[in-house]
C-alpha cells in the first residue's frame, strides 16, 4: 500500500490549523472495553458456575440478571467516581500551580527553564522559550500541569465514562444469558460459551482499530483471557457441587 494512502489526516496548513484549533477530544474506548469484557466475564462466570453446579435455568437467569444490573451499576459508579476524582485532582493541581506562580514566580520560571533545557533548548532560544511561556499565566500553568505532574490535557466526563461502562457491561453481559432466556439450543451452556467467546473476540478485534496489534491477534488475546476466566468459574462451580453433594 502507498504510504501516502495510510496517512490518517491532511497536512495542509488549513487542515492543520483547523485540527489544532479543535484540540484533542476525550476518548472513552477504555470505558467501553473494560465494561464489555467485565460484563461478559462476570455474567458468564455466573452462568458457568451455576451450570457447573447443575442448578436450574431459572436460577441462572435470576442470578445473571441480578449481576447485570447490580454489578453493571456498581462498575459504572466506580468508574464515574474514579474519573471525577481525576478531575478534582486536576483542579487541585491547577490551584496549587497558580498559587506557586503568585508566591514564587522565579522558582516556577526556573522549573520551566529546566523543562525546556531537557528538551534541548539552550542559550537565547531557551530564555526566549521561557519568556514566551511565562508571559501567559494560563499557558504557563498548563505547561506545568502536563510536564511536571503528567496531568492529561483533555478532561473526561465522569457521566459519559460511567454511562459507557454501564452500557457495554449490560450489552455484552446479556449475551451469555440469551440461550437460557430463549431456549436457543438443546445445550444452552455450550451455546452460551460459543456466543460469549465471540463477544470476547469481537471486543478484542474492535479495539485493535485503536492499537498497533492486528485484529486477529487482539481478538485472540481477549478471547483467551475471557475464556480462561470463564473456565475457572465453571471449574469452581463443579468443584463446589461435588463438595456440597
Amino acid at each position: 500500500m502507498d504510504e501516502a494512502a495510510r496517512i490518517e489526516h491532511e497536512h495542509t496548513p488549513e487542515a492543520i490549523a483547523r485540527r489544532l484549533k479543535e484540540g484533542p477530544k476525550a476518548r472513552y474506548l477504555r470505558d467501553w472495553v473494560i465494561g464489555g469484557i467485565d460484563g461478559a466475564v462476570t455474567t458468564f462466570a455466573i452462568v458457568a458456575g451455576v451450570a457447573g453446579a447443575e442448578l436450574s435455568t431459572r436460577i441462572i437467569l435470576i442470578l445473571g440478571a441480578a449481576n447485570l444490573l447490580a454489578d453493571g451499576f456498581s462498575m459504572a459508579a466506580g468508574n464515574y467516581s474514579g474519573v471525577k476524582a481525576e478531575r478534582d485532582d486536576y483542579r487541585r493541581l491547577k490551584e496549587m500551580e497558580l498559587r506557586h506562580i503568585a508566591v514564587a514566580p522565579e522558582g516556577e520560571r526556573e522549573e520551566v527553564r529546566q523543562i525546556f533545557a531537557a528538551k534541548g533548548f539552550e542559550g537565547e532560544d531557551l530564555e526566549r522559550a521561557v519568556a514566551v511561556i511565562t508571559a501567559n499565566r494560563e499557558r504557563w500553568v498548563r505547561l506545568m500541569l502536563e510536564e511536571e505532574h503528567g496531568a492529561p490535557r483533555v478532561e473526561r466526563s465522569p457521566f459519559v465514562a460511567g454511562a459507557a461502562t454501564f452500557a457495554a457491561f449490560v450489552l455484552c453481559g446479556a449475551v451469555p444469558l440469551l440461550p437460557f432466556l430463549f431456549g436457543l439450543a438443546d445445550a444452552p451452556l455450550l451455546a452460551a460459551t460459543v456466543m460469549t467467546g465471540a463477544v470476547f473476540f469481537g471486543i478484542g478485534a474492535l479495539k485493535s482499530k485503536w492499537s498497533t496489534a492486528s485484529w486477529l491477534r487482539s481478538g485472540m488475546e481477549t478471547f483467551l483471557i475471557g475464556m480462561l476466566a470463564a473456565g475457572a468459574a465453571y471449574a469452581v462451580g463443579a468443584f463446589l457441587k461435588n463438595i456440597a453433594a
